[in-house]
C-alpha cells in the first residue's frame, strides 16, 4: 500500500541529497570544530560554518553570526526566556503570548514570570481563528518588554500579520520573538523585512535532520544578553575567578553541536532554495483550497480554523468519531496524519474540542493525494456513523 504522508507539520520528509550529505559526513568528514588543526577538524569546521551563511542567506538576515545553531525550535524559545529574561525581564514587567502558541512558546515564558514576578498576558482568537489584533492592541503598554508569537499556527494554519504585530510592539519599546516553525519551510521570510528581534525555525521541518535548527537574534541583544549554557566554545578566558565570552556565535554554542545534522542541513536549505519558497507557498495553498472544497462536501464534518489567510494545514473534527479514531483508521489505509491536541491545548479549549484531525501539505504532496484523504475520510464516515 503506497503511503499518503500528510503529518507535515510535525515533520518532513527528507530528499536523497541530505540523507547522502549525512551518509558523507559521517563516512568520509567527521572531525570536531573549531578545535583542531588536522585535516578533519578544519574540514567539519568550513562545512559547519557554511551552513551558517546559508542560513543567513535564506532568510536574510544582516549577520552570519546573528544565527546561532540550536537543537530545535524548542531549545530557541528557551535560550531567549533564559538569557534574555535574565538581563532584562523584572517583576512587573508583561510579556505577550497568543492563545494560538504551541507549548513550547507559552511553558518556556510561564517559568520565566514564575523566577521574575513577571506576567503573562494573552491574545485572544476570533471563531475564524485568526488574532484580535484590537485585542493585542489593548494589551500593549510601556509594561510590555516582550511578545512572542507564532508566524503560522501549527494547529489551524493561520497566518498571523507578523509585520504589524511587530512595528505595534516595538512603538512601546517591546522586543519580538516569532516561532517560525511553520513558516520557514513553506513561505518566504526576511528577517530584516520583519525587524522582528529574534526568531526560531525547527530544521527537521525543512526537509533537514533532527538535531539541527537556527535560533536568529539581533546583533544589538545577542550581544548584550549572558550565556545559555557554559561550557567548551563559548569562552574566551576561563580561570578560576571568572571568565570571559567568546563572541557571537560561539557564546551561545556551548559544547560540541550536532555536527553532521548541521552539514546536511545547508543542503536542505539549498534544496529548498532550488525549488523556490513562494513555488511552495503557491503549490500549498492550492492543494489546500482543493482540499477544503472535497471535504465540506462530508457530512458531519467542521473545519477547525478559516482564516482568510492560511498555509497548508487542515485541521478538522467529525461528530461521529474521535480524531485519534480518524487518525488510526486513516492510518490503516495508508494516510497519515496527525490527531491530537497538537501541543496547543488552550487553543484547543478556545474551540471547545479535545483534539483536531490534522492533514498538512509540503512541496511534494499531490492532488492525487488528496483524493486519497477524502476518500479515507469517507470510509471512517461508513465505519462510524
Amino acid at each position: 500500500m503506497p503511503l499518503v504522508y500528510l503529518d507535515n507539520a510535525a515533520t518532513s520528509q527528507k530528499p536523497q541529497v541530505v540523507i547522502d550529505a549525512l551518509a558523507r559526513y559521517y563516512s568520509a568528514e567527521n572531525g570536531n570544530i573549531h578545535r583542531g588543526v588536522h585535516y578533519l577538524s578544519e574540514k567539519a569546521t568550513e562545512l559547519y560554518d557554511l551552513t551558517r551563511e546559508a542560513a543567513r542567506r535564506f532568510f536574510n538576515a544582516r549577520h552570519a553570526h546573528e544565527m546561532i545553531f540550536t537543537r530545535g525550535a524548542t531549545e530557541g524559545i528557551n535560550l531567549v526566556a533564559a538569557s534574555f529574561g535574565q538581563a532584562f525581564i523584572s517583576a512587573g514587567d508583561e510579556i505577550i503570548a497568543s492563545t494560538m502558541e504551541h507549548h513550547s512558546n507559552i511553558v518556556p515564558w510561564q517559568l520565566l514570570c514564575e523566577r521574575t514576578g513577571a506576567v503573562l498576558k494573552v491574545i485572544p482568537v476570533t471563531d475564524a481563528g485568526e488574532l484580535d489584533m484590537d485585542g493585542y492592541r489593548s494589551l500593549l503598554s510601556e509594561r510590555t518588554k516582550l511578545v512572542s508569537v507564532v508566524h503560522v499556527s501549527n494547529a489551524l494554519g493561520t497566518i498571523n500579520p507578523v509585520a504589524e504585530i511587530v512595528r505595534l510592539a516595538h512603538e512601546v519599546g517591546a522586543a519580538v520573538m516569532l516561532d517560525g516553525a511553520q513558516s520557514a519551510p513553506h513561505t518566504a521570510v526576511d528577517l530584516q523585512a520583519l525587524d522582528c528581534d529574534f526568531f526560531v525555525c525547527s530544521g527537521h521541518k525543512m526537509l533537514g535532520p533532527t538535531g539541527a535548527s537556527i535560533l536568529y537574534g539581533k546583533e544589538s541583544w545577542l550581544e548584550r544578553m549572558p550565556p545559555y549554557m557554559g561550557g567548551g566554545d563559548m569562552i574566551e578566558h576561563v580561570t578560576f575567578e571568572r571568565s570571559t565570552w567568546a563572541p557571537l556565535p560561539a557564546k551561545f554554542e556551548a559544547g560540541t553541536p550536532s555536527i553532521g545534522d548541521v552539514v546536511a542541513f545547508r543542503h536542505a536549505i539549498e534544496y529548498l532554495e532550488q525549488v523556490g519558497v513562494e513555488s511552495i507557498a503557491a503549490h500549498e495553498h492550492a492543494l489546500l483550497e482543493y482540499a477544503v472544497e472535497q471535504v465540506r462536501e462530508i457530512p458531519g464534518l467542521t473545519l477547525v480554523g478559516t482564516a482568510a489567510h492560511k498555509a497548508g494545514v487542515l485541521s478538522f473534527v467529525m461528530d461521529c468519531a474521535h480524531p485519534h479514531d480518524i487518525g488510526t483508521n486513516l492510518d490503516s489505509l495508508g494516510v497519515a496524519i496527525r490527531a491530537g491536541h497538537h501541543c496547543a491545548q488552550p487553543l484547543m479549549r478556545r474551540f471547545g474540542v479535545p483534539s483536531t484531525a490534522r492533514a498538512s501539505f509540503y512541496l511534494y504532496n499531490t492532488r492525487d493525494e488528496v483524493d486519497a484523504l477524502v476518500k479515507a475520510i469517507h470510509r471512517v464516515r461508513s465505519v462510524f456513523a
